[in-house]
């Protein structure tokens, strides 16, 4: 039973700390000062250091065919900074002047990884660069990988990339929203809505433009990856299958077909509604309609009320009629501001009248209102289904147009950039290791040597179980009460369920008859033989004193050979016993004789538990109290 509670008790301890370990989620905001992008360049000597773990860091390189990679770890190259504005905006926001630096991580930091951080707060921000090579979609996968640190948070904001399409005309310093790009893709906050972005633009066949389409939104809930302030691994792998997927630290959050799961559809329908079709005015799309045969009873009368007064009330009893319900209240004084001119005349303000309190009711007594039996309201034909009933119209349709089927949208534009174009409310966003490749490899080996990293460091620096619960608590107090039930619950039952229990007197009772063990069966049967006789005796010597005189020569003859039944029994049990105590000493000489001469035998009886020394314990019982009573 203890070996149940105790694990009862582990168990609320355990759902208590999981508790606060949920609860332990806050977003932080901080003010950052817009540092000079030109200080964002210096230039990083050493490839390797050692972290205070003692983690060699040493910059990833790519393992197999690539078209781009760029760590941020050494001279800050090829990027370019928008220098354009934003089309309808306000003249004082448009401009993309948001900064961008490069720098470590501001926790769990591994000494000699730099990422690019973007600073500024409210502003737009721009930045691309060329691909190694550019991607052609043909016959091989698209991997777009890179990482993404919200170290503050996020408030309202984006972390996704663009790749830009190819073209003759692309010019980097003037790259903004209205950039042609192939596919954007990376997470996206705002309020309380955590996107994870998958969007391609599509190429109409028939008229050359170019169509969003939009990936279903993920099942699981992305909000703790944005939240956490770790560094997460962003994925994205198109198939020459026309599928896709997307991954958070090489976990599939969605996948599905560019052909069955993107919205708009990649393929407009065969067939549309045709737009010069119109319902005809007959066309009755009535399912029921109200019976023209039906007739209005001659007795059904609409005039009568749905409530009448009930006439079997009675005015309770004490109902103060002439008392109004409310008054002016008496304590109230008119402010000494108050211009009756201005304000006019002050009246008091009105409060309940205390005399109702424990009244029944005050003011004019009205019969109160019941149903009316009578009240049938007014008639209406019952509904029948209706013969012309012709369906719920809806215009016919006709080949679509504009109708075509691209079977193959994995064939999209060209890739030849990429792009950061950014607008966020909250700053030092951190973005590291980009990789775009075509083999799942090349990809995890990257992973492993950028973000598996970062990941092994952030987990020692974990905190401990006790400073999360801390943590928790001063962000929540009421956890407080949590954490002492917890902890008082088991400590409770403990000292319930296991502290001894205290002896009673009736436990001491029960078991003093034991130390009389050495008392023969024999002598108890004859004793207590004897003494009920004298019992009998005694009740008879109340009716006649004569033979009460005969009677007690008896009991004097039975008392001596009591005596000396006991005195011997002593001499057996112990020889040193003094044996010249009165007879009305013999109670205790008895007890204390016999619990040192039958303290071995007692034990011996009660390892066995026989039920003939059961037996014994009751007659002793029965013995002393016999004798107690003859005695006295």
């Amino acid at each position: 039973m203890h070996f149940q509670w105790d694990w009862l008790c582990l168990g609320v301890l355990i759902i208590g700390s999981v508790t606060a370990e949920i609860e332990n989620e806050e977003i932080l905001g901080a003010d950052v000062e817009v540092e000079d992008f030109d200080k964002q360049s210096q230039e990083a000597d050493v490839d390797e250091d050692e972290s205070s773990l003692g983690i060699v860091y040493q910059t990833p390189k790519p393992t197999g065919e690539v078209y781009f990679t760029e760590t941020f770890d050494g001279v800050l190259t090829g990027w370019i900074l928008s220098k354009t504005k934003k089309e309808d905006t306000d003249d004082n926001i448009a401009k993309y002047d948001g900064r961008w630096e490069v720098e470590e991580l501001k926790e769990n930091t591994v000494r000699g990884d730099r990422g690019l951080v973007l600073k500024s707060v409210a502003k737009h921000h721009a930045i691309s660069t060329m691909l190694t090579k550019a991607f052609i979609f043909d016959n091989k996968p698209l991997i777009v990988q890179y990482e993404v640190n919200f170290q503050e948070g996020i408030d309202c904001g984006g972390a996704y990339i663009k790749l830009l399409s190819s073209s003759n005309d692309l010019n980097l310093e003037y790259f903004f929203d209205k950039t042609p790009y192939t596919i954007m893709f990376g997470p996206d906050k705002c309020g309380e809505d955590y996107k994870l972005h998958f969007i391609f633009r599509h190429k109409n066949p028939k008229t050359g433009e170019y169509d969003e389409k939009h990936a279903k939104r993920p099942d699981v809930d992305l909000k703790k990856f944005y939240l956490d302030k770790k560094t997460h691994l962003y994925t994205l792998v198109l198939k020459p299958d026309d599928t896709f997927e997307m991954l958070i630290d090489q976990t599939v959050v969605s996948k599905g077909s560019l052909l069955e799961d993107m919205v708009p559809p990649v393929n407009p329908p065969r067939e549309i509604e045709d737009p010069a079709d119109k319902k005809p005015d007959d066309w009755d799309e009535r399912p029921k309609i109200p019976d023209p045969n039906a007739v209005k009873p001659d007795d059904w009368d609409e005039d009568e009320p749905s409530k009448i007064e009930d006439l079997d009330a009675v005015k309770p009893k004490g109902w103060l009629d002439d008392e109004p319900q409310y008054v002016p209240d008496p304590n109230a004084k008119k402010p000494k501001d108050w211009d009756e001119e201005m304000d006019g005349e002050w009246e008091a303000p009105q409060i309940p009248n205390p005399k109702c309190e424990t009244a029944p009711g005050c003011g004019i007594w009205v019969r109160p209102m019941k149903n009316n039996p009578k009240y049938k309201g007014k008639w209406k034909a019952p509904m029948i289904d209706n013969p012309n009933y012709q369906g719920i119209w809806s215009p016919r349709k006709i080949p679509n147009p504009d109708y075509f089927e691209d079977s193959h949208p994995f064939e999209m534009t060209a890739v030849s950039a990429i792009g950061l174009e950014l607008w966020s409310m909250t700053s030092d966003i951190y973005f590291d290791n980009f990789i775009i490749c075509s083999e799942k490899e090349v990809a995890d080996r990257w992973a492993a040597d950028g973000w598996g990293l970062k990941k092994l460091v952030a987990s020692a620096n974990e905190p401990g179980m006790f400073s999360q619960l801390v943590t928790a608590a001063e962000d929540h107090p009421w956890l407080w009460v949590l954490y002492v039930l917890t902890l008082a619950l088991p400590i409770g039952l403990g000292v319930l369920f296991c502290w001894p229990a205290k002896k009673t007197d009736e436990d001491i009772e029960f078991k003093k008859p034991a130390i009389s063990k050495a008392i023969t069966k024999g002598e108890i049967k004859q004793d207590r033989e004897e003494l009920e006789d004298d019992e009998i005796d005694l009740e008879e010597e109340k009716d006649n004193e004569d033979i009460v005189e005969d009677e007690r020569r008896e009991p004097e003859e039975t008392k001596g050979e009591l005596v000396k039944d006991t005195q011997k029994m002593e001499r057996e049990a112990s020889p040193s016993e003094d044996e010249g105590e009165g007879v009305e000493d013999i109670d205790e000489e008895e007890e204390n004789g016999v619990a040192d001469g039958g303290q071995e035998e007692g034990d011996k009886s009660n390892k066995s538990g026989s039920e003939d020394e059961m037996k014994e314990d009751d007659e002793i019982d029965s013995f002393t109290a016999g004798y107690g009573l003859w005695q006295y």
